[in-house]
């Protein structure tokens, strides 16, 4: 393949947003996506529902049609899947970005494939494959993992899931209603406010009830083999008999890839990446961003439905370039 006009590093709900509009409007264009089609909802919990509606995650107007308001993962899958088949796009897939430089104003995209020559480049990689770390002694112990996907392994198990937002939360609840013993071990004094409205009561209420024990103000010490050391309220220690951790703190965009590409950051905690709101055009010129990736470690400012307007604003800036 020759030079193009837009490589889009990513393959996400944005990222084949992007696609579909650099498609409609006549331009070349290359997916690279370093998983299967949609690669970070794939590897999403099994029984997830989103917190948006199903018209609320539907890109280029396509309707998604889900059997309640809102959609599951699988659903979801299908939905995007469908959208890249049908639609003919060019998405390369298993195809990892490892290195992008740019020599007169041309981009060389090196994969672990192949290579590409691009005018333009959009990154919509998203921020699901960094975990943020407890950073505690036994955390690489095979029983710690930062991904959740199904409670069934967990049946008849002692499993202390860290972290209060959505994604600790639904694990806390499928995980106890298949018969595991779950301790929450949660940094603040209460459930995450963010936690979708038709589950935090749930969650709250078998908490009273004593189904699930939470250990609120509280922080891991120490993950051991068969058991988990706590610090909670005023320095006190505990320990916890335990089967398995779900290390459940949420996830952070690649931020050493940004810099790599010469994006500049900012260098407070919320590492928010320079781009102009506009054109959705960073420092780096002719190179996009798209979607989550924008909101650095912000990452509940940005959603499929908040961020699809993304590839019309770039696309459009890259139609305006290459007709002056």
């Amino acid at each position: 393949m020759g030079l193009m006009d837009i490589a889009i590093i990513g393959g996400g709900p944005i990222g084949i947003a992007c696609g579909l509009e650099a498609q409609k409007n006549g331009l070349s264009y290359v997916i690279l996506e370093k998983g299967p089609i949609v690669n970070s909802l794939f590897n999403y919990p099994a029984n997830m529902q989103f917190f948006s509606s199903s018209e609320r995650l539907e890109i280029d107007e396509i309707p998604f049609i889900s059997k309640e308001a809102k959609p599951k993962r699988d659903e979801a899958l299908e939905y995007y899947r469908r959208i890249v088949t049908s639609n003919k796009l060019n998405i390369q897939l298993f195809e990892k970005v490892l290195e992008v430089e740019k020599a007169n104003d041309i981009f060389h995209v090196r994969t672990n494939k192949g290579q590409y020559q691009t005018n333009h480049v959009i990154v919509a990689t998203g921020f699901y494959d960094i975990p943020n770390l407890l950073n505690v002694p036994g955390e690489d112990l095979p029983k710690v993992s930062h991904y959740y996907n199904n409670p069934h392994y967990y049946a008849g198990q002692k499993v202390a899931v860290v972290g209060a937002s959505n994604s600790a939360i639904d694990a806390a609840l499928e995980c106890w209603r298949k018969g595991a013993e779950v301790s929450l071990i949660i940094r603040g004094p209460e459930v995450g406010q963010r936690v979708k409205y038709w589950v935090r009561p749930d969650i709250i209420n078998r908490i009273e009830e004593g189904s699930i024990t939470a250990y609120y103000n509280s922080t891991v010490k120490t993950i051991h083999e068969d058991s988990l050391e706590i610090t909670y309220e005023k320095g006190a220690t505990k320990t916890i008999p335990n089967d398995f951790v779900l290390a459940l703190t949420g996830y952070k965009p690649n931020f050493q890839f940004l810099e790599m590409l010469g994006i500049h950051i900012s260098e407070d905690e919320k590492r928010l990446p320079e781009y102009d709101p506009e054109t959705m055009e960073t420092n780096v010129e002719n190179l996009y961003l798209a979607g989550v990736i924008c909101g650095g470690m912000e990452t509940h400012k940005w959603f499929i439905e908040n961020s699809r307007i993304h590839a019309k604003m770039i696309v459009r800036n890259v139609l305006d370039k290459k007709h002056k």
